[in-house]
């Protein structure tokens, strides 16, 4: 009788304290909650059925045709690019004249609902590449009308796009610039056992800790957590930004993922779930203009890693970044800083800005071409003009002017 009412005070203890623990995560969420204006929530639909959030947000004055797909990293979600000015990116582009769609892979936050008869769970970076890359980049082109876009990827949204670049993708593709993403996987024993002990906590579905990360944000600045230096630099993130990315920016991530990056960093390989295709092989046949952004301090794509992925693109017009206190910034940049550092708004993203804009097609330069096509079309369906004799008359010679494209630039730059 007495151990059942023990039983019972027990499950009524561990009940009270997950309700406690839920509503303190929720309450935080709300308190640390993003007060920028939100963009407008578009739905990507995958040839799977699996339907995507993307997050569009128009420039004011669009003065550039290709529009920018930002796509976040490991465990994260829209938030990793579309935050609070200063710190986010997608505010700054958009009043740089793009607009921009930021993407939520399967299984983030407003991503997470699987198509019928297919488990919530059961997905792997291959899916990301295949699947939700196609649907994002035809959603953009579709709302838009351009022909092309710009790819921005952190971390692992960078790496998608180096794969989904080597498909029917690319041909789609302006240019592609990834932050922090490393293509080799030389990690210290420690990092490789945090992955494994991941993989083994995501059983048998996913490594749930977005509400986690949630309950512990308030605590940050305070305190710093395990692991904490591989995210982020924390001299670099200001403390009160730290609780409010924390609060908003983690998703969970499924355990087939986890088992995939077991694999990358096992092996130091970048190759698909059934290790049938290999994607670094391919990054040496890519064509299209890269720019390549990495941290001086950042330990899960170290700026060896950075270089090495540099130097295997094939790209003819390619740019290579190491932001840190040797190259004159005011900071050394960790794997998160590159988007969240103190000095990101004023040191990478007008560099980000710069480099679209050189590559970019300005509208009034589409337009302008769109109506030269049109009167030279209007003028091939007139008539010619008639002599006083009766005889048709045209002038000695014809010529049209038609502006050449912009050819690929010769050289790579880098800067240290």
């Amino acid at each position: 009788m007495n151990g059942g009412a023990n039983l019972l005070t027990l499950l009524a203890i561990l009940a009270a304290g997950a309700v406690l623990f839920f509503s303190w995560a929720l309450l935080v969420r709300w308190v640390y909650r993003v007060r920028a204006p939100p963009p407008a929530r578009l739905i990507a639909r995958c040839a799977d059925a699996w339907e995507i959030s993307v997050y569009h947000r128009p420039a004011p004055i669009r003065r550039f045709l290709e529009p920018i797909l930002l796509c976040h990293g490991l465990a994260a979600n829209h938030c990793n690019f579309d935050f609070e000015p200063p710190y986010s990116l997608a505010h700054s582009l958009a009043a740089a004249g793009f607009d921009c769609f930021t993407v939520e892979w399967r299984g983030a936050r407003a991503s997470r609902r699987a198509p019928k008869g297919r488990g919530r769970w059961s997905f792997c970076v291959d899916d990301h590449i295949q699947l939700d890359a196609p649907a994002l980049v035809d959603l953009a082109l579709r709302h838009t009308g351009a022909k092309q876009a710009f790819w921005v990827g952190h971390s692992l949204g960078g790496l998608i796009g180096l794969a989904a670049a080597q498909r029917d993708q690319g041909q789609r593709l302006r240019g592609l610039l990834t932050l922090g993403a490393p293509l080799y996987f030389r990690y210290n024993r420690w990092l490789q056992a945090a992955v494994r002990i991941g993989a083994l906590a995501a059983w048998p579905f996913a490594f749930r800790h977005e509400l986690l990360s949630a309950a512990l944000a308030p605590f940050l600045g305070y305190v710093e957590l395990p692991f904490s230096d591989v995210i982020a630099n924390p001299r670099h993130v200001p403390a009160s930004l730290q609780r409010r990315v924390y609060a908003q920016l983690i998703s969970s991530v499924s355990r087939k993922t986890l088992l995939q990056l077991r694999d990358w960093t096992a092996h130091d390989v970048f190759r698909s779930f059934d290790k049938s295709t290999d994607y670094r092989a391919g990054v040496s046949r890519l064509s299209l203009p890269l720019l390549v952004l990495g941290g001086s301090r950042d330990r899960l794509a170290p700026p060896d890693a950075i270089r090495r992925a540099f130097e295997l693109a094939g790209s003819a017009d390619k740019t290579l970044m190491i932001f840190g206190s040797d190259n004159g910034d005011r900071q050394e940049y960790g794997h998160g800083d590159l988007v969240f550092g103190e000095g990101a708004p004023a040191e990478v993203f007008p560099r980000i800005a710069t480099w679209l804009q050189e590559r970019a097609t300005p509208v009034e330069a589409e337009t302008a071409s769109e109506a030269n096509r049109g009167s030279e079309q209007e003028a091939a369906s007139q008539p010619p003009p008639v002599s006083s004799s009766g005889s048709a008359s045209a002038s000695d010679s014809t010529s049209a002017s038609e502006s050449a494209p912009d050819g690929e630039r010769s050289s790579a730059s880098a800067r240290r």
